[in-house]
Formats: structure tokens, sequence, C-alpha cells
């Protein structure tokens, strides 16, 4: 058996950025989907194998996985789609990778900790925007400061976003926020805390949103308190500050339809993504009251998801992997994120 990688999903905004980036770098991944004619084309225009299929065909999801490595999965929401293909992964001992950022399916995947191990495989959620950077800056500022006891993160992505990511937040608008506080994933309204951060280029107020590092970061650096930042546009802001009075009616099966019904389609273009940049910071701190302090500057979220997850497809191929459940950092280290060209990282304090 040749060793390659299935990438499910990828005819969506993310996955057929991955599939151009895969080619122009001499990987060759089958890719597959549930929609034959976008896959088709796809594997056409890029001289690679295809599969067609929905999760739900177990006979044929296990047939295609039986001819990989790995599989990177980034069809979305992963809170829908990512227990078949993990599963599945599991029945045939086959790597499992995603690019989700939601924090339900990083914990449901820890759960699996002790299946992947008896399977002899490494699960590994969040191989791109979220959570790459932001979990290698937490471990980069916990080998810092050993003792921390607090961390926070805070990004800016100065790019426009896609369909996908547009799609999985308004689902979970209703929902509220969430920290990690003394170790436990902890709930908190939305837009629960704002604060001006500096992110050297310049300083912006940011406030607390679910980031998937309210999950990973804790099990990368065993920090037990974790918030994360972002900042929102004002007309989101708004929106988001609604949500913690009307969340029961934003979550409502008719006004969801009617709010994906306004998201655009596509994403970024690349000369957009190649104007953009992101910008992150991280903060940590001890009960003596030391504190840490570093950024980073990286490419636009959607080609750094492109190459993190790229690189560490490389990495899985090339036999280099732990077993159970991990984090990128965990499994490579703080500086993971410096393999990604046009990265920048700066330790302010």
């Amino acid at each position: 058996m040749k060793k390659t990688f299935l990438l499910y999903g990828a005819n969506g905004y993310t996955g057929e950025l991955i599939t151009r980036y895969a080619a122009e770098r001499g990987l060759r991944p089958v890719i597959a989907g549930r929609n034959a004619e976008a896959i088709k084309a796809l594997a056409e225009k890029h001289g690679l194998e295809y599969r067609i299929f929905s999760l739900d065909e177990t006979e044929k999801l296990d047939t295609a996985l039986r001819e990989v490595e790995v599989v990177l999965h980034c069809a979305g929401p992963f809170s829908l789609t990512s227990r078949p293909m993990l599963e599945a992964c599991l029945r045939n001992r086959k790597h499992y990778m995603d690019i989700t950022g939601e924090i339900a399916v990083f914990e449901a995947c820890a759960a699996l900790d002790e299946k992947a191990k008896a399977a002899g495989i490494m699960i590994m959620p969040g191989v791109g925007f979220d959570v790459v950077p932001t979990d290698c800056l937490a471990l980069h500022l916990k080998n810092r400061l050993p003792s921390a006891t607090h961390l926070s993160l805070a990004f800016y992505g100065k790019g426009r976003i896609s369909h996908g990511t547009q799609a999985t937040m308004t689902m979970n608008i209703g929902k509220g926020g969430a920290i990690r506080e003394n170790g436990k994933i902890t709930p908190v309204p939305a837009t629960w805390k704002t604060q001006e951060i500096d992110f050297g280029d310049e300083k912006k107020q940011a406030t607390t949103i679910p980031w998937g590092d309210v999950a990973t970061a804790y099990y990368s650096t065993g920090i037990p308190n974790i918030e994360v930042f972002t900042v929102i546009p004002p007309s989101n802001l708004r929106l988001l500050k609604l949500s913690r009075y009307l969340g029961w009616l934003l979550a409502a099966s008719p006004v969801q339809k009617y709010l994906q019904s306004k998201i655009p389609p596509g994403g970024p273009s690349d000369k957009e993504r190649e104007r953009s940049k992101t910008l992150l910071w991280g903060r940590a701190s001890d009960a003596e009251g030391r504190t840490v302090e570093s950024r980073l500057q990286t490419p636009e979220g959607y080609t750094l998801t492109a190459l993190a997850a790229l690189t560490i497809t490389r990495k899985i191929l090339d036999g280099n992997f732990t077993t159970g459940f991990q984090t990128p950092a965990r499994s490579y280290g703080a500086d993971l994120i410096l393999e990604i060209e046009g990265t920048v990282r700066t330790d302010v304090a």
C-alpha cells in the first residue's frame, strides 16, 4: 500500500485550498466527498485519485480508508461529521486529523485517547488555524514560565472568513461562551470579558470567545485557567451580545435557516489571502505574580490552515507521530508554528 492520505471534504473552500497546496508540494492525496461532480472536477484538475461517498456509507468509507495511512477530515460542521469518521479510523487503524475549532469535538476526541492507543493511531483534531498557532504560543509561554497558572490568548485575523466558517459560527451563536477555570471548561455569557490587546502592529479591543484552545491548551500545557480573545467586527459583536438574552431564539431552526441563507458562498480570494496576515498574542502568569508575554505574526488564517495541515500530514506519513489523542504542540513542540513560512515570534516580556 502506498503511503498517502485521504482528504475528505476536498471540495469545500478550505478542502480545495489544501488539495491545491498538496498537489503543488508533491503530495498525492486521495480526495473524497459527497459531491460527485465537484470532486471529480477537482481530481482531474490536479491529477489525483478520488472517491465519492457520504459518511453514512460505511462500506465505501472503510474501503477508502484501507487505501491510505491518514485521514485529513475537512467536512464540517465537525460536531456533526467528526464522529463517523473517527469511528471509521478506529475500526481501520488509520490516523485521524481534522481542522475543527469546536470545543465539543476536541473533548470528544480526548475521550477516545485509550481507544486510539489500543488501535495504534494518533487522533489530532485542530491541525489548522485553530489551533496550531495558538497551541504553539501557549506551550511557548508555558516553557518560559513553567509555574504558570493562568493563560490568556488572543488573535486578530485581518482577512475575511469562508462560508463554512461562518456557518459553524452561526450554528453556535446561541450557545454562549466558555473558559477553562480550575481545570474545568466553564460556560460564561457571550462576550463575557473585553480588553485591549497590544498585537504589536496595533492595539485592538478584543472579547472572549469559546475558541478551541479552551480545550486543547490545557492538554498541551497543564495550565488550569485559560481564556481566549478575538477582535470581532461591531455588527457581529452586537449580535453576540444580543445572544445573551435571545440565544434560545437565535438557535431556533427557522431563525438558523434564515441566518444561514444570508451567508455568502466561498471565501477570500488568493489575492485577499496574500494581502492579509494574522496577529496573535499571549500572556501567562503564576501565583507569585510573574508574567511572560509573547506575540506571533503568521500568514492569513486559511493559508496557514493549509500549510499547517500539510506539514503535520507529512510528519505522520514519515512515521513521526504519537499514538492516542494529541494536540499539535504537545506532539511537535512549540516551534512547530515556526516551520510555517512567514511566521515570526516575538517575546515581549
